[in-house]
């Protein structure tokens, strides 16, 4: 481990290319979070530009102290998910208290993390096995699904409603005949934008295309029928610069959130240390389990003070950091300031953006989260794999996600003693 592990890519500034290519792939990633830090801060139960505050500050301070040159931290689907199943039972989303607790859990996590990091055994979190992530992703993808249903289609859904409650809601809907095309239209047309634009995607990120014109689309259709029910729309962005926040560290506001801190340290530094494996493998980089820890560690304790709620690796953004041609954390430190600086031009236009549109694209985000690939190749790995993959997917989706996660570590565990003890038998 390095107090200053930021110190060992800055003379890499002295070949020719690297700056270039960094500052091009940091204003790639400022452009494609922009949708997704709306659509993941509403998935959190946060007001909207809360999504964009959390690609600030976590995304430099990681970049700065973490292992990973080019994983980029901010906002991230599965916690934006979990942070809402969490602290919804606790407070009103959106509400002051809700932010309050939110962004205590961003402080109280960070400094778990760094104290895993700092006594070295923050490797151990990569052992939580691989087939409990994938049905832990898979069982987050429906949920997102779930808590996007009645925006997508238009109608009225309480918030919290369970998969079959909705299932319900949405055949009584329809048998109804009550079904509003309008949010259906909006939709088809978001996704049907990305889908048509995705080989320039390279040149302008096909979300923030599909933004702008699901936003005219929805626009004209109130224009063309003024009897109809106007589409709600995202509140105004109050700041380009995330404003000064404090955490809540009464004894009474710690006890409320010591089982979310746990579940939610688990799950953001497994994801986190996920995706910084795979980018060291692919691009064949030394990875440290224990510094990329403190580099998370950091980034939520410093984010709690900038009103970024919890933060970890993001797989879109990491992906698209590599797309573009990032050589060193310099890009994920470029992402940071350009956002701000575009911030500070488009906020007053976010207003304008419907909800239905923000819950199209994590539609699409949610069928992305179900790796069929993966899943094949846990259920073709045997009974080990893919009977805790299985629970974990049913639990994500049934019960509390802490317990779901809990659940299916447990059940991984159980299964290797079964199967280790028939393979002694067998012997």
């Amino acid at each position: 481990m390095k107090l200053f592990p930021f110190l060992q890519w800055l003379p890499e500034y002295k070949k020719p290319g690297v700056i270039r290519a960094d500052v091009l792939a940091g204003l790639t990633g400022a452009i494609v979070v922009l949708p997704q830090g709306i659509a993941f801060a509403l998935l959190a139960g946060m007001p909207p530009h809360y999504g964009l505050y959390a690609a600030m500050v976590p995304c430099l301070i990681a970049a700065l102290f973490g292992s990973s040159r080019l994983m980029v931290t901010g906002p991230a689907n599965a916690i934006s998910l979990t942070t809402m199943a969490l602290i919804a039972p606790l407070a009103l989303p959106e509400s002051p208290q809700y932010v309050v607790f939110v962004l205590t859990l961003s402080f109280l996590v960070g400094v778990i993390q760094l104290t895993l990091g700092f006594s070295g055994i923050g490797k151990w979190v990569e052992k939580v096995p691989h087939s409990v992530i994938v049905g832990f992703t898979a069982g987050a993808a429906v949920l997102i699904i779930n808590s996007q249903a009645g925006t997508l289609l238009g109608m009225s859904i309480p918030r919290g409603t369970d998969v079959i409650g909705t299932l319900k809601a949405i055949a009584t809907f329809a048998l109804s005949g009550d079904m509003q095309w309008e949010s259906i239209a909006v939709v088809l047309i978001t996704l049907g934008i990305i889908r048509l634009w995705n080989p320039l995607n390279k040149y302008i990120p096909s979300m923030l295309i599909a933004v702008i014109i699901g936003a005219i689309a929805a626009m004209l259709i109130e224009l063309a029928f003024p009897q109809m029910t106007p589409f709600k729309r995202v509140s105004s962005i109050p700041g380009a610069f995330p404003p000064i926040s404090m955490p809540d560290l009464s004894l009474p506001t710690l006890q409320k959130l010591f089982a979310a801190t746990l579940i939610m340290t688990l799950l953001a530094s497994t994801e986190a240390m996920a995706i910084a494996r795979a980018i060291a493998l692919k691009t064949k980089d030394t990875f440290n389990a224990n510094q990329e820890f403190i580099g998370q560690g950091l980034a939520n304790v410093a984010g709690s003070f900038f009103s970024a709620y919890p933060s970890s690796g993001s797989f879109n953004r990491s992906g698209v950091n590599l797309a573009a041609g990032a050589k060193t954390p310099l890009s994920a430190i470029c992402a940071a300031f350009f956002l701000i600086i575009i911030l500070a031009f488009v906020s007053p236009l976010a207003k304008h953006i419907p909800y239905v549109v923000i819950a199209s694209l994590l539609l699409l985000v949610a069928w992305k989260l179900i790796d069929l690939e993966q899943i094949r190749h846990e259920i073709k790995a045997g009974k080990g794999a893919w009977i805790p993959m299985l629970i974990t997917a049913i639990g994500t989706i049934t019960i509390a996600l802490e317990w779901a996660i809990l659940i299916g570590i447990f059940s991984s565990a159980v299964m290797h003693q079964i199967l280790k003890r028939k393979q002694k038998k067998t012997k």
